[in-house]
């Protein structure tokens, strides 16, 4: 019975300890990799977000390291946007057909019909050379169930073949398809077939669309063809769907390359009596984007035809929309720095679990550190890749260790002579061009 007694403290312990590693903080870091409750890196790019009941669902693409190929879309959940447990693979990859073996799946959008309750799931499913582009949809009763696949959304009983895509829900409930280059279709209540389609061809509209509704008036944003590339992001307006749409420009600063990110949903937060808007967008980092392709979710401010996110902030509070008062405290003196394209080259740090921020610079000519983190007896407890890689030169937040136990650890950062490169359709190639790791300090966030 003492055996048993001891047995039990030792697991209320452990769950008490583990409850503590929680973050706390409503703060969002943008530009890293996030953690769930396994201290695995949250994957899922492409992505949205449904709030029912007080519960934030993200839904996005399970990602490899190795291949894009379609692995699953997978679901998470999370009460404060901040602390995420992962659900499930929610539709994995099938055993044929559109989204079967040496296939496509992207942009997983899920929403609930208002007139069947029941949640869809639509995404662009395509061949590895994408020649073969068609959207599909998947239906499941609950929002973290696993999902069924439907196959190919017909309209006029013919299959869209059109590639990326977004989705939209009206205030009164109405469901929207919108495709690339300004097409959109109204949905059916059931959201299962096409009602419509209201717009053919938005003049200026690029890929990646997302869309929200303020006060009269429709904002659509889109992204650039530039592959995996990051691009400046444009939105139109219209006061009716059906348009006509007025092309606006960029939202970002001009030259920013939307924070190098690429658009992919926009959040409505409803807020006392009022809706505040969160702009979603990926940092793609192919060939590594399970581990080293991030996010980059900030809020949006829609007032009459303008529409921005008026500054980049590395870390800013879901609970407030304002940016984030931590303080900061350095811990590393500024000889812990590395610079060095040439591969093993490493910085080794020793820290005591608590969550440690490296700053660092991305370039053109950026490539991939490995970041380890070993235990006192040697044990490695994490290991994954970050990106050095951007278009537009950014000095700032690179990496935030998961949360451990308080202990004694080493951060190893090695440089591995890899770097992110890929040719787009027409062959014309994208990526870095050198192998460089920048790191500068190291420092602590606290409130």
């Amino acid at each position: 019975m003492r055996l048993l007694f001891f047995f039990i403290l030792s697991l209320f312990v452990c769950n008490v300890v583990i409850a503590q590693l929680k973050s706390s903080s409503s703060t969002i870091y943008n530009g890293v990799p996030w953690f769930d409750d396994s201290r695995n890196i949250v994957n899922a790019h492409g992505a949205c977000i449904v709030e029912e009941n007080g519960m934030y669902y993200l839904f996005g693409e399970y990602k490899t390291d190795s291949v894009n190929m379609f692995n699953g879309f997978s679901c998470y959940s999370s009460k404060d946007m901040v602390n995420w447990k992962f659900e499930k693979i929610v539709l994995p990859k099938q055993n044929d057909g559109l989204l079967g073996p040496g296939r496509l799946g992207e942009r997983a959008k899920v929403m609930k019909s208002p007139l069947t309750g029941e949640y869809v799931m639509f995404m662009h499913t395509d061949n590895m050379l994408y020649k073969d582009p068609q959207i599909g949809f998947a239906t499941c009763k609950t929002i973290n169930g696993e999902y069924t696949f439907q196959g190919a959304l017909l309209f006029e009983e013919k299959p869209i073949r059109k590639w990326d895509m977004g989705t939209f829900q009206d205030h009164d409930g109405t469901g929207y398809l919108l495709i690339h280059h300004g097409d959109i279709y109204r949905l059916e209540g059931d959201y299962r077939s096409v009602n419509a389609k209201v717009v053919s061809g938005i003049k200026g509209a690029g890929e990646s669309p997302a869309m929200l509704h303020k006060k009269g008036l429709y904002y659509l944003l889109s992204s650039g063809l530039t592959s995996w590339e990051r691009n400046d992001n444009i939105y139109h307006t219209a006061e009716n769907i059906e348009g006509p749409w007025v092309n606006r420009g960029t939202f970002c600063p001009e030259g920013s390359l939307t924070y190098n990110s690429q658009c992919s949903f926009v959040l409505p937060v409803p807020r006392d009596n009022d809706t505040l808007y969160m702009y979603m967008g990926d940092r793609w980092s192919f060939p590594k984007q399970a581990q080293a392709a991030t996010q980059v979710w900030l809020p949006l401010d829609a007032s009459d035809t303008k529409l921005t996110i008026p500054a980049y902030w590395e870390r800013w509070d879901f609970n407030t929309f304002e940016q984030s008062k931590e303080q900061v405290r350095v811990v590393m003196p500024d000889r812990s720095t590395l610079k060095s394209n040439q591969k093993q080259a490493s910085l080794n740090i020793p820290y005591d679990g608590i969550p440690l921020a490296v700053l660092g610079t991305t370039a053109p000519d950026g490539g991939y550190a490995k970041i380890s983190i070993t235990n006192p007896v040697g044990d490695t407890v994490h290991c994954s890749f970050v990106d050095f890689y951007s278009k537009v030169p950014d000095t700032g937040l690179r990496f935030v260790t998961p949360q451990l136990v308080q202990g004694s650890y080493k951060l190893s950062i090695e440089a591995t002579g890899e770097h992110g490169v890929w040719w787009n359709k027409r062959g014309n190639r994208f990526g870095s061009s050198d192998f460089w790791i920048r790191v500068h300090q190291f420092v602590v966030y606290s409130p």
